[in-house]
C-alpha cells in the first residue's frame, strides 16, 4: 500500500517536524526516481508555483509517468492556469457559495481560503467540498465579486509560503484531517497487495451488482491480494486512499457517479465506469450515430424534435414504434406507441424535459442477447428472456415494482461466434473498459440495440456459466493496469 510524501521546494517552506510524513524536495523528486522503486506513493505537492515547465509541474507530470498519486494532478494545475478551462465549474460553485453567503448575517467575504476539502468558516463546508471535489488542490483561494448574485472572479492554487500564520495553522489540521485514515489503516491493510473501492446505493432497487454479489467478488480478489471495500456517495472524500475503482450504481453523468469518476482519474486510478464511457453510453442518441458510422446495423432510427418529426418516424416506421429518451436505462424511459396519438402524447411529455428523443422500429425478439466485454475480450455471454406478456425484458409496474424475465447463460464457447463479433466491435468504439453490449437477432440478421457502461454482473445469472472466471479477469484487469 502507498504513504504520503510532501513535496516542496526548499526544506524551509514546509518544517518536517509538523508532519508524520517525509518531506522532501522537488529537486529530489525529480533527480532521484530510485528514492520510489518498488512502491506507489501518494505525494502532496507543495511547490510554490504550478505553472506550466514550472518545477511543481514538471513533478506532477512526471508522476503520471511514474504511477504515483499526486495532488494536484497535470490536469488539475492545467485547468486552474485559466478562467477559460475552470469556467464550467462555475455554475455549480456559484449556486453553492450563493446558498452559503445566504446564511450570513455579516458581510459577505471577498475572498476563501479552502484547506482540503475544508473551511476555517463552517458555513462555507458545503461549497469548500464541493470545490474540493472539482479540483484536487491541497490549497485554494477564491476571490469573490459580491452583488445581488455573488461570482468568483479568480480560482487559483495557494502556496502555503502565502499563508498567514493563523491559515497555516488551519492548514496543518486540514492536511492531518485528509492524511490520517490513510496512514493510521495501513498496517490493517500490510495482508493485501491492492484496495479496491466499490460504488454502491444501498437503497437502489435495481442496482448492476447486489451487496450479497459484491461479497462474493471479494472472496475471490482475496485470493489474489486485493481487497474489496463497498462505499457510498458519502465517501467521495476518502477515494484517494483506494487503488481502485468499481462503479456499481446506475450511472449518470448529472449525479455524484460521474463525478466519482471523475475523481478516480484524477487521483490516477484504473476506474470502471471512466467518465468517458460515461458520457458515450448513458446517450443514445450519439450511440446510435458511432455505430451507424462504423458499419454496426442498429434497429432504424429517427431523431424526433417536434411533431413534424413525429409523422416522418410514422411514415418511415411504421407502427408500433419504440420512444427512447436518450439516457434512459433499466427499461425506464422505453415506451412502445401503438398509435399516432399514443406517440404525440407520449412526445409531448417528454420533450418538455428533453430536446431529442429517439423514435426506433419496434423488433420483437423472445430474448435479447448481451455480451459482456472487458478490455475488448468478451467475459460473459447470456439471453435475457422478456418478461411475461412483455416486449421488453423489465416491466415497471404502476407501483413501482419491477418484473424481470428470466435468463439463459452459456460459456463463451458455446455463444454463436456471430454474436460475439459484433459485440466486441461495437464495444471497442466506446473503449477499453468494461460494456454490456445488447443485441437482437431476428430473420435480417443482428442489430445492437445499445451499449451500457454498466452492465449487470449479478452472482448466479451474468457469471452462471463461466463462474468465478468472470470475476478472475474483472480484478486482473485492475491489476494489469495499477502494475502498467
Amino acid at each position: 500500500m502507498s504513504s504520503w510524501i510532501i513535496l516542496v521546494d526548499s526544506l524551509r517552506d514546509f518544517e518536517n517536524a509538523a508532519t508524520p510524513h517525509k518531506v522532501i524536495t522537488t529537486k529530489d523528486y525529480l533527480a532521484r526516481p530510485q528514492l520510489f522503486q518498488g512502491s506507489r506513493p501518494q505525494i502532496i505537492n507543495l511547490a510554490r508555483s504550478f505553472a506550466y515547465q514550472s518545477r511543481g509541474y514538471y513533478c506532477a507530470l512526471l508522476a503520471e509517468a511514474r504511477g504515483h498519486r499526486m495532488m494536484p494532478s497535470v490536469e488539475t494545475m492545467i485547468e486552474l492556469g485559466t478562467r477559460q478551462l475552470y469556467a464550467q465549474a462555475l455554475p455549480e460553485l456559484e449556486d453553492a457559495l450563493a446558498k452559503a453567503i445566504g446564511t450570513l448575517t455579516e458581510e459577505p467575504p471577498g475572498r476563501i481560503v479552502v484547506m482540503f476539502g475544508l473551511a476555517a468558516d463552517s458555513r462555507f463546508d458545503r461549497f469548500a467540498r464541493l470545490l474540493f471535489d472539482w479540483y484536487r488542490c491541497p490549497a485554494l483561494e477564491v476571490t469573490i465579486e459580491n452583488g445581488d448574485r455573488p461570482q468568483i472572479r479568480r480560482l487559483s492554487p495557494l502556496s502555503v509560503t502565502r499563508l498567514t500564520e493563523q491559515e497555516l495553522r488551519f492548514f496543518h489540521d486540514a492536511m492531518h484531517r485528509h492524511t490520517r485514515r490513510q496512514w493510521r489503516s495501513n498496517k490493517a491493510r500490510a495482508v493485501a497487495r491492492y484496495s479496491f473501492a466499490t460504488l454502491y446505493d444501498p437503497k437502489e432497487a435495481m442496482p448492476p451488482s447486489s451487496l450479497k454479489t459484491l461479497k462474493h467478488w471479494a472472496k475471490i480478489a482475496e485470493k489474489l491480494g486485493v481487497e474489496v471495500e463497498p462505499i457510498t456517495k458519502r465517501d467521495l472524500s476518502r477515494l484517494a486512499e483506494f487503488d481502485a475503482l468499481f462503479i456499481r450504481e446506475t450511472t449518470s453523468i448529472d449525479n455524484h457517479t460521474y463525478r466519482f469518476a471523475r475523481r478516480a482519474v484524477q487521483e490516477g486510478m484504473p476506474v470502471i465506469d471512466d467518465p468517458v464511457s460515461m458520457i458515450r453510453c448513458t446517450n443514445k442518441i450519439y450511440m446510435h450515430e458511432l455505430m451507424n458510422g462504423n458499419g454496426i446495423r442498429v434497429p432504424p432510427t429517427m431523431t424526433v424534435a417536434n411533431q413534424a418529426d413525429l409523422q416522418r418516424a410514422a411514415d418511415t416506421l411504421n407502427f408500433p414504434m419504440v420512444l427512447k429518451v436518450p439516457d434512459s436505462s433499466f427499461s425506464r424511459g422505453v415506451r412502445k406507441a401503438e398509435s399516432m396519438a399514443e406517440l404525440q402524447e407520449l412526445a409531448k411529455a417528454w420533450l418538455e424535459d428533453a430536446d431529442l428523443l429517439l423514435a426506433q422500429a419496434y423488433m420483437p425478439t423472445t430474448f435479447d442477447w448481451r455480451v459482456g466485454v472487458l478490455g475488448g475480450k468478451p467475459l460473459f455471454v447470456v439471453q435475457y428472456l422478456m418478461a411475461k406478456r412483455h416486449w421488453q425484458i423489465v416491466k415497471h409496474q404502476p407501483d413501482g415494482t419491477a418484473v424481470e424475465g428470466g435468463f439463459k447463460s452459456m460459456t463463451i464457447g458455446e455463444a454463436p461466434p456471430a454474436v460475439i463479433d459484433i459485440g466486441l466491435r461495437a464495444a471497442s468504439l466506446i473503449g477499453a473498459g468494461l460494456y454490456g453490449v445488447d443485441i437482437k437477432e431476428t430473420a435480417d440478421g443482428l442489430f445492437v440495440v445499445e451499449i451500457n457502461d454498466n452492465p449487470n454482473i449479478e452472482h448466479g445469472v451474468e457469471d452462471a456459466s463461466e463462474k468465478d472466471q468472470v470475476w478472475v479477469e474483472l480484478t486482473r484487469w485492475f491489476i494489469d493496469r495499477l502494475r502498467a
